[in-house]
């Protein structure tokens, strides 16, 4: 049982886990958002649209606003992403942390190119508060070594160094564990976010043509504990946002009665 805001597009998707706060310290619902954009190979281009996003979702009354992964950046060439790549208190991210602190609202940014070294980057999604500081980063466990049938080869690995922990922060939603991309594709670290720490799941995407050679799928959109559809951008190719209000009582209430999370069996394989 998961509240969602998914992607078709799991390749451009970044994600986190939300596990509310007791329900003294959170209040039953929350208003949250989710980013929909086209990255180009401009950092400036992409601010801009990050930047108008965000401001966005703040005048919507959003908590924290989703961005996709590569929100930042989106390299035309291998090895692009590795020439602009730097540290998490250089230009680029102090930049994410004054647009956070001046709209008053959270930001989860999936997937940053943290510089790593000289032929090697972090692909670290990071979360800032609301007063511009940032709270936490996660660096993306399962890079993206795959040949895709009729179509690319991508080799992750061969430009970013993978993270080893997991990561959990608090916000003003509930405890965040976050994750980016393709560990969608790996369940165990969403097992342990889910059973472990009650999560939930929430996804942003890329979307349209990003280059002559890198398109996205998008189809941002927020499903709710049962599988229904409760927010949707209208067009899968389009930069916006969808808005939601995450129920905390419906969460709980599917929760009750249907308690997976103690009827799950330990299997040993």
């Amino acid at each position: 049982m998961n509240t969602c805001f998914a992607s078709v597009d799991s390749m451009k998707a970044s994600l986190f886990t939300q596990i509310p706060l007791p329900m003294a310290t959170v209040k039953k619902t929350v208003r949250v958002a989710a980013a929909q954009m086209t990255s180009v190979n401009d950092l400036m281009v992409n601010f801009n649209t990050c930047s108008r996003l965000i401001q966005e979702a703040a005048t919507a009354g959003a908590k924290l606003i989703c961005f996709p992964e590569n929100f930042s950046y989106m390299g035309e060439k291998s090895g692009d992403s590795v020439k602009i790549a730097e540290a998490l208190d250089g230009p680029v991210m102090q930049q994410y942390c004054s647009l956070a602190r001046d709209s008053k609202i959270w930001l989860s940014l999936g997937g940053f190119q943290e510089r790593f070294d000289d032929t090697h980057l972090c692909n670290t999604h990071v979360v800032i508060d609301d007063a511009g500081m940032i709270q936490s980063t996660y660096q993306k466990m399962h890079l993206f070594d795959v040949d895709v049938p009729g179509g690319s080869s991508y080799k992750e690995s061969s430009f970013t160094a993978p993270g080893t922990n997991i990561v959990s922060v608090d916000s003003p939603i509930g405890r965040l564990g976050i994750t980016v991309c393709y560990d969608l594709r790996f369940p165990k670290i969403y097992q342990q976010l889910r059973f472990d720490q009650n999560a939930q799941v929430i996804a942003a995407a890329q979307a349209g043509k990003h280059n002559e050679k890198r398109e996205s799928y998008g189809d941002t959109l927020i499903i709710d504990p049962w599988g229904t559809v409760v927010g949707r951008l209208p067009d899968r190719f389009s930069t916006g946002i969808v808005v939601v209000d995450i129920d905390f009582s419906l969460l709980d209430s599917v929760r009750t009665k249907m308690p997976i999370d103690k009827q799950r069996v330990s299997i040993d394989l």
